[in-house]
């Protein structure tokens, strides 16, 4: 009987300490061959750009050192860039894997987790099944977007249109401090630090399905 092919799998973990016991682990298991640690999502994001892919399944942290995986998922639909990943992550935030899988991840594992369901993880993912922990699937679809008001939406509508501050403050009569704290507000509901990644995460849920009823 031949051999069956080894999967290749490539790491993304800003910590390279990780990095090693993942390298160690994987490059232990007959089934399995790392191919590549990196430690940003950039870096990530270049090998599933590149012409001739590098590896069948990836895991990628929670935290990269230069953005984290709800980024990364953003940056690659974007992109139109498709990767067979799991997320691995340290936080046990169920907020954490809604939002992954919302985003289209794969495969979800926790770091804590026995490394037998990382790989189990990664072979149902590299075959092309979803293999993710329990969470209630009633609730996958409540978005960030669901928890903001009529008013919130409507900042993240005109924001997405490429309105400044200054342009906000002018078209609603309040000042630009008063737009930045309103903004400060709306990216703390959302979970992000910036304009841009507010606005990114707007088109992504927008794409996925109906929109959420404001309150």
């Amino acid at each position: 009987m031949a051999q069956q092919k080894k999967l290749s799998v490539l790491v993304a973990e800003r910590n390279p300490l990780v990095i090693a016991a993942l390298r160690d682990m994987i490059s232990r298991d007959e089934r399995f061959d790392f191919v590549e640690g990196v430690q940003s999502g950039e870096a990530f994001i270049k090998a599933v750009a590149g012409s001739q892919p590098l590896f069948d399944v990836a895991i990628v942290a929670w935290k990269l050192s230069d953005m984290d995986a709800s980024e990364v998922l953003i940056e690659l639909q974007r992109r139109q860039l498709t990767a067979r990943l799991v997320i691995f992550s340290n936080d046990h935030d169920i907020g954490i894997l809604k939002q992954c899988v919302r985003l289209g991840a794969q495969g979800f594992c926790y770091q804590f987790d026995d490394p037998c369901i990382l790989f189990d993880t990664l072979l149902a993912v590299a075959n092309g099944r979803i293999c993710i922990p329990y969470v209630d699937v009633a609730k996958i679809n409540e978005t960030p977007l669901s928890r903001l008001t009529t008013r919130e939406l409507e900042l993240l509508g005109v924001l997405s249109d490429g309105w400044t501050n200054l342009q906000i403050a002018t078209r609603t009569g309040i000042s630009e401090n008063t737009v930045k704290y309103h903004l400060k507000n709306l990216y703390d509901k959302l979970g992000v630090r910036n304009r841009a990644m507010a606005v990114a995460l707007y088109a992504s849920e927008r794409k996925r399905g109906p929109q959420p009823i404001p309150r």
